[in-house]
């Protein structure tokens, strides 16, 4: 007896297309949805910097509070920094707190003149310098995100092997890497070359000095010389006349 399969239904196929296309919608999402959470972090920017440089520092976001509009952010400034200087951004108000009435800048509060909507881009930028004890360390810049309504804290520190993509609120951070020897040994450098120019310059004017004063001397001679020929041939054309 001989069996045969049903040949699929249009509704069948329909409901596997359906499927389909679910499937494959789910996938871009989610591909799509992993840079997405990246970008909705606070950043900091360039995350790397050497022991004893300086540089600035951009603190970017382009997203609110759950929707809210950003109203300010409040940087707290880690050990390993030798200064630090918040700059003026237009349409923003800067607050600086030290710790002690002469201590290090602890934090920096930039204020919006209007709040920042969800969805726009907004930078403000710090020139640090990087001490030179800081080789091989990471240092973390916690920012409070204050909204109009609520507020977002990034102040997750990854532990070692963690990406911080993958927490919910991470802190940005710079690797502070070692100092290079063109940085430390460029004042040397310079100072070394200044001198053998130095000594070139030195040694080309005495070459010259020596040569200007053995001019006249060489002048006078060949002047002595053609001097006596000339009495020489005088005193044969006196001879020859007198004969």
């Amino acid at each position: 007896m001989n069996s045969t399969t049903p040949a699929p239904t249009r509704s069948t196929r329909r409901r596997f297309g359906a499927r389909a296309a679910a499937a494959v919608l789910a996938s871009a999402a989610l591909v799509v949805a992993a840079p997405l959470a990246a970008q909705a972090h606070v950043t900091a920017t360039p995350d790397a910097a050497t022991a004893g440089g300086y540089g600035t520092l951009t603190f970017a976001f382009s997203h609110g509070c759950d929707g809210s509009s950003t109203t300010a952010l409040e940087i707290t400034i880690p050990e390993g920094l030798a200064s630090v200087y918040p700059t003026i951004e237009a349409g923003w108000q800067i607050d600086v707190q030290r710790d002690g009435e002469n201590g290090p800048i602890s934090l920096i509060t930039y204020t919006a003149d209007e709040p920042v909507p969800d969805g726009i881009r907004a930078a403000v930028v710090l020139g640090v310098q990087y001490a030179e004890d800081t080789a091989g360390e990471t240092l973390a810049f916690p920012v409070n995100q204050v909204c109009e309504v609520g507020n977002t804290d990034w102040a997750e520190i990854a532990e070692d092997g963690v990406d911080p993509h993958s927490l919910d609120a991470p802190a940005p951070t710079v690797a502070v890497g070692d100092a290079t020897s063109d940085e430390h040994g460029s004042d040397h450098s310079d100072a070394e070359q200044s001198d053998s120019d130095a000594e070139d310059m030195t040694d080309a004017s005495a070459t010259a000095s020596t040569e200007a004063s053995a001019l006249p001397i060489v002048l006078g001679g060949a002047g002595l010389v053609l001097g006596a020929g000339a009495l020489v041939v005088a005193l044969l054309a006196f001879r020859r006349t007198r004969s």
